[in-house]
Order: structure tokens, then sequence, then C-alpha cells
């Protein structure tokens, strides 16, 4: 499984995504660009996930990024 969290940092650079309960949209730490780097990196790992298809709010946390991997990889087994 991807450490969602680490790969969060890689991107954000910042260690506030390690802490719990952070809305990593509101505070920032994943804009729109981090958006896309966070999907470029996820399908670089063979988890192509479509962003249209995605609600935003499973976007807030790092266990909402975790749950759609899951949902992907139970989806295409």
């Amino acid at each position: 499984m991807i450490d969602v969290k680490k790969l969060l940092f890689e991107i954000c650079e910042d260690k506030a995504v390690y802490d719990e309960g952070v809305d990593l949209i509101e505070s920032g730490l994943l804009d729109s660009l981090a958006v896309i780097e966070l999907f470029e990196a996820l399908e670089d790992a063979g988890i192509e996930l479509q962003p249209t298809r995605i609600d935003r709010n499973c976007l807030r946390s790092a266990e909402g990024i975790e749950r759609l991997i899951r949902e992907y990889k139970n989806a295409n087994e």
C-alpha cells in the first residue's frame, strides 16, 4: 500500500500533512497544482483515478485518499 502521508509530504513539502484531522484543501496544502502532482504520482504507482469522477471531499484528508486507493484496487482486482 502506498504511504499517502509520505507522498503528500513529498508533494506539499509541509509536515502539517501528518497532523491528525488536517483538512488538506482548507489549509491550502492540497492546491490545484498539488492535486495534479498527486494524481500523477498515483498513476506512476499504477493507480489511475479519474479526477472528474472523484468527489473533491475525498481529497480533504489522507484517509480519504487512502479510501479512494482501496476502492480503485478493489474495483480492479
